[in-house]
This record gives C-alpha cells, structure tokens and sequence, in this order.
C-alpha cells in the first residue's frame, strides 16, 4: 500500500526485490504490459484492467493455441486480470479505490483519454499524493503531435532508426519485432524504479512522460552530434556498421552467413592472421579503426573471399580458436536448441491453464539474491476479478449488482 512516508520500504531483503509494491495496469497491446511485466516477474502484485468482452487485444494476437494467443502466456504472466468497463462511473470509481492502495499506475492509452474518464494524473495523484504513474505514449504528453496517433513502427521511424534499417537505396526494412514499444516499456520501468527510490526520501509520487519516438531517438548514438559537429547525415548500411571495422555479415560456401565483429585492434590482426591475410594485420595504416574505415569495402572483401570458401561451422571453428567474436544469425529452433540459453536457464517450460507446457523465456535482468519469477501463463479474461474487488472490501451483493449493471465481469461471466 502506498503511503507519503517511508512505511512501505523493506528494512530487510525481502523474497523478491519488489515484493509489496502493487501496480495498476491501465494499457494494452505491449508497450504497458510490457512494463508491468517486467515489475511482476519481480514480485510486484500487478492487476490488470481489461475491457469486458474482449480483453486486451494481445489476447488474439499472431499465433493462436485453442482461443488464446502464444505471446499472451509472456507478456501477461504474474498478473491478476480484473474485467471492468472504465466507461462507467462505478468502473471508475473502482480504479480510483485500486490507484488509492497502489505504488505504481502504468497505462498507455492516447494522452487525454483517462482525463476523460476522470482518471488522469491530477484526479489520481490527488487521492494518493505517493502514487506514481508511468504514461507511455507516441509522441508524449505535450507537444505540437502530442494528439496524434502513434504506434512503435512510427515511433521507431521519427527516433530515426527506420530510416537506418536497411541497405542502401532500397526501402527501410523493420527490426521485425516491436523494438519502440519495448524499449519505452524499460525506459517507464527505469522511471518507475526511479521516482520509487525518490519516494523514499520526499514520500511523494510523480508521473515518467516516455514517448515511443523518444525511446528510440534515445538509442542513436552519434547520429545527432555527427550532424551538427561534422554536416554528417547517417544513412542506411545494410548489415555493416558504418565507422566500425571491420563489423559485417559474410556469406559462406554453403551460402549461410556469419557475423564477424573484427573491430578491436588487436582482433583485427588475429582475424587477418586467421583467414591467411597477414599483410593486412601488420599494415600501419589499418592498425586503427580509423585507418581500417577509410578502406572498409576492402577489408570487407578480403574476409568474404575466405568466408564464401568454407562452410559455416568451419568459418566458425576458425575464428573462435583465434579469439575472434563471431556467430550466426539464430532462428527460435536456434535458440531453443542452444546449450548455452540452457545452461543459463533462458528457456524455461511452464504449463498454462489448459494443461499443455509451454516454452517461454527466462526474466531479465538476472538478480543473484532476490531473482525473478515466472509463474504459469496469463489469466484468463476477468480471472481475478472477483478476489480483487474483495480486498477492496466490495461485499458480495454489491458485486452482484455491478455485475447485473456490466460494470464488472468474472471469468465465468467473460465465457
């Protein structure tokens, strides 16, 4: 329960390192959830609050098992579902009693929409001075575009990462997962976490405003200084890294790729020595990345002429005795299969509510004496419900009632 003091801080190491701090979810899709999942699997009581009938969307998203979607068992795991209609006054009503008790309120929906519903920053902070609110969005709380409709593929083209994605004179090509969305979930948990140490010292709470473009622009690095210190406008590499070398994908005799990353300099030499290319290691002019940049297309040739006669593993096998970083690109067959994701136990197995396992990753980041948790696969839609609106001291015949009026829905009353 949250409090203007220092109450609700652990004196003592506790089981999980966020054990007692409860969080309200008011989003969908991934950029919220994805916050509250990564404060969930670390003890954090999070209870999520869907829209009655369908839920939220991620529910029916990509690749379906029976009515559920596989990524639901991910994202929403260790989180209690509470069904309820937040268009309604008494749905509101019960959100300001669940923001009353909470630490943490993270939502995600288009700026201006819970002011709408009475159940904005003001209305809420106002009932809990120590509440802190995670409000994720396009493009911010403020702003000339700060109305527009913004998801992570926009997002992650104005933070300037789309426009680098690609090879040179042929359309941008997306990461292929939603990058924008996940990368402003841990720029709001990073806020959260925050704002949770400030509170320990001033028992107040405040708002993290993460924009999805911002999230992204946040990981550019030189892109800006380069243009306003040098007039150099970066643009797409393909699988280079412009500036670095060598650092490339190379394809082989058996027309598989390796990535070489070559770029020390003492790497470079024994990736020269490797691949029989000795004149290159000991040049004085490519010594230094500089040096090795300014002949990039050249380097780049001499290791796919060795690449493009060996295969894969052979190329691999090479590199590795020389203490060269390489890999390949890996599939989900890849990864599950890996000896090194098992061995740091990266794929774990859980068993969802219809019975069957399921493989899922492991939690980040790694904790040695409070770790995370996975527990079994996301609730059902309105799981919770009923014991959550019991802790909020809601008697029985008043819960029938709102479930008479659609106000709230159980698991039962969803199917």
């Amino acid at each position: 329960m949250t409090s203007t003091n220092n109450d609700h801080i652990p004196t003592q190491p506790s089981s999980m390192a966020l054990e007692g701090v409860k969080v309200l979810e008011l989003g969908q899709l991934i950029a919220g959830p994805f916050a509250t999942k990564l404060l969930g699997e670390f003890g954090a009581d999070v209870i999520k609050i869907e829209p009655p009938g369908t839920g939220d969307p991620l529910r029916r998203w990509r690749v379906m098992r029976g009515d559920t979607s596989l990524w639901w068992h991910v994202q929403t795991r260790n989180k209690r579902s509470v069904s309820l209609d937040l268009k309604s006054e008494e749905g509101q009503d019960i959100v300001k009693r669940l923001a009353a008790e909470a630490d943490i309120v993270v939502e995600n929906f288009s700026p201006g929409r819970l002011e709408k519903w009475g159940l904005g920053w003001d209305a809420l902070s106002a009932i809990n001075p120590g509440l802190i609110m995670v409000r994720i969005s396009g493009y911010g709380q403020t702003g000339p575009y700060r109305d527009l409709p913004g998801f992570g593929v926009i997002g992650e083209a104005m933070g300037g990462l789309r426009y680098l994605s690609g090879h040179p004179g042929e359309s941008s090509v997306r990461v292929g997962i939603s990058i924008g969305d996940s990368l402003s979930a841990l720029y709001g948990v990073i806020g959260a976490l925050l704002a949770l140490q400030e509170r320990r010292h001033s028992g107040l709470g405040q708002y993290i405003d993460v924009a999805l473009y911002e999230s992204v622009f946040a990981m550019m690095e030189s892109l800006i200084p380069e243009y306003d210190g040098a007039g150099v406008i970066r643009h797409p590499s393909g699988s280079a890294l412009p500036g670095i070398t060598p650092s490339n994908a190379y394809r082989c005799a058996d027309d598989s790729e390796v990535l070489i990353a070559g770029n020390g300099d003492s790497i470079f030499k024994r990736l020269m020595h490797a691949i029989g290319r000795d004149d290159l290691g000991e040049d004085p002019a490519l010594a230094h990345n500089d040096g090795r940049s300014d002949n990039a297309a050249m380097i780049d040739t001499a290791i796919n002429n060795w690449t493009s006669r060996h295969a894969r593993d052979e190329v691999l096998e090479v590199l590795e005795a020389a203490r060269v970083p390489a890999g390949h690109p890996y599939t989900a067959k890849d990864i599950v299969e890996d000896p090194h994701y098992a061995a740091r136990e990266m794929i774990q197995t859980i068993t969802t509510r219809d019975g069957q396992s399921l493989k899922v990753p492991g939690v980040l980041p790694r904790l040695s004496r409070t770790p995370g948790r996975i527990g079994g696969g996301g609730p059902a839609l309105g799981e919770h419900t009923q014991s959550v609106l019991d802790e909020l001291g809601i008697d029985a015949d008043t819960q029938a009632q709102l479930r008479e009026r659609g106000v709230c829905f159980t698991a039962d009353d969803e199917a």
